[in-house]
């Protein structure tokens, strides 16, 4: 593919990297192609030619340059596994846009790496339907994300709970290095090369840390801040990660690796989107908590490079970043215009109501926009019908609502307009993702184009994709997303 050049990371040191070869899909088949993603980037009219099919799902003839697969360990449900890697990734190479920008180009489930343990180096067609889709419904709704650029299948079996069939995602973003990259590094001895990939990531995306007196230092503190925001975003929208292993956090605070991933339905701080997490390590209230832990594994690493008591001192501060990241999100959820001293305690008073009725949590915050200042005046009937029945709490929380509305003399078409601008309509339910794999399975791969077209624009209304805006039926509850989903 002669507009793809050699990846830069493949300048770092060769212990970072294995040059693979790809194996063979058996009859590939186009399942989905991002023209939106392609036109952004700047790519040739060609890009999703029937030549193309080959190259995109592992099995052309020559690939120049040749792929690579990346080694890094990570913490995994907080166990340290001191070997991981693109164990079903490899990278293609870098392509550079019209404005100069880089994207790195990778195939996940295009075979077995070195990396791959005993593992079959493919991807199963309901994953990857669910990473193609969540990528760009990330980006949709504004939060930092890997983007999916082209979706493959192929009827080759793959083994997991059951057979299934084969599919690769081309999956691009401005780098993949997470923070597994400087424990694999750290925890094996090989310190010097800690210096090489954090001048890679200062070099390559953080130009500006080399004005700060320690360049090491001032990397870690954007990697923080931008983990912060990320993970602020994410509990905004009532996104669950689902692995928040270190190996799945990227250093560049984009949302990477989607598998038993979930947006909330109905609120419930507690949530486990992943039926393996039988403790409950990565449930929804506990993401801002283990990102946290993350990010002082990732400075453990640093140590050679940076001070421990300045390391020790960011993270210290991270919880107050994290905290003032999620209120100015929730501040404008809500329509608030001033920032007091009671916000935490408003946001976290309501969270207490619509947790007592498992109120659906995007809908909630979409219909609150229809809320009038006026005390006494009666709530629309389409917020009230979230609540199930009782509405005790809410109703004495709205009060304080409206009493701060009238506060800040808000004019409510005024904040419902911007109230809609930040609160999605729509969100890539699990439910929705379940319907499109079915048809999926079956050939019928209209439905992921549906959604994805519908993703794209989460917060305006359209009504061809009414049936996306509706509350899920209750077989929603019961869907169960594993690893390897």
């Amino acid at each position: 593919m002669p507009f793809l050049q050699e990846p830069e990371f493949a300048r770092l040191p060769s212990g970072f990297y294995t040059r693979v070869r790809s194996e063979l899909l058996t009859s590939p088949y186009w399942i989905a192609r991002n023209e939106g993603l392609a036109e952004e980037i700047n790519m040739p009219s060609e890009m999703f030619s029937d030549g193309m099919l080959a190259y995109l799902s592992g099995s052309a003839d020559v690939y120049r340059p040749v792929p690579l697969a990346s080694v890094y360990s990570g913490h995994q449900f907080g166990v340290y596994v001191r070997q991981l890697g693109d164990g079903r990734a490899m990278l293609l190479g870098d392509w550079i846009d019209g404005s100069g920008k880089r994207w790195e180009w990778q195939l996940k489930g295009a075979g077995r790496t070195p990396y791959s343990r005993f593992a079959d180096g493919r991807a199963v067609l309901r994953s990857s339907i669910r990473e193609y889709l969540c990528s760009e419904a990330m980006h949709g709704l504004g939060i930092p994300t890997t983007r999916a650029l082209a979706l493959i299948g192929s009827p080759d079996p793959v083994y997991r709970e059951e057979e299934e069939t084969a599919a690769v995602v081309t999956r691009v973003a401005p780098s993949f290095i997470r923070f597994g990259h400087f424990e694999y590094m750290y925890h094996s001895g090989r310190h010097e090369n800690l210096q090489p990939l954090a001048d890679f990531l200062i070099d390559n995306h953080f130009p500006e840390c080399r004005e700060a007196d320690n360049p090491y230092f001032a990397l870690f503190q954007i990697i923080s801040r931008r983990t912060a925001e990320l993970v602020a975003a994410w509990q905004s929208v009532g996104f669950c990660h689902g692995v928040l292993n270190t190996d799945n956090m990227s250093a560049l605070g984009l949302t990477i690796d989607y598998g038993p991933f979930g947006f909330l339905d109905a609120y419930d701080r507690r949530h486990i989107c992943n039926h393996s997490d039988h403790s409950g390590r990565y449930a929804y209230n506990e993401q801002p908590y283990v990102v946290h832990w993350n990010l002082s594994r990732l400075a453990s690493c640093l140590l050679p490079l940076v001070s421990e008591s300045a390391l020790i001192d960011e993270l210290e501060h991270f919880p107050d970043i994290y905290r003032a990241a999620y209120l100015k999100r929730m501040r404008a959820k809500l329509g608030l215009q001033t920032e007091q001293k009671g916000d935490e305690e408003l946001v976290s008073d309501m969270f207490n109501a619509l947790q007592s009725r498992k109120v659906d949590f995007t809908l909630y915050f979409r219909r609150l926009a229809d809320v009038g200042n006026v005390h006494g005046e009666p709530l629309p009937a389409g917020l009230m019908e979230l609540f199930h029945g009782s509405t005790e709490s809410f109703i004495a929380w709205i009060g304080r609502y409206r009493g701060r509305l009238r506060a800040e003399n808000s004019e409510p078409k005024v904040r419902k307009v911007q109230m809609d601008a930040v609160n999605p309509l729509y969100v890539l339910r699990n439910y929705l993702l379940e319907q499109a794999i079915v048809q999926a399975k079956n050939g019928d791969f209209r439905e992921i184009e549906r959604l994805y077209r519908c993703m794209r624009h989460p917060f305006t209304e359209q009504k061809e994709f009414a049936d996306f805006a509706e509350l899920p039926p209750d077989w929603a509850g019961g869907i169960c997303v594993s690893c390897s989903s």
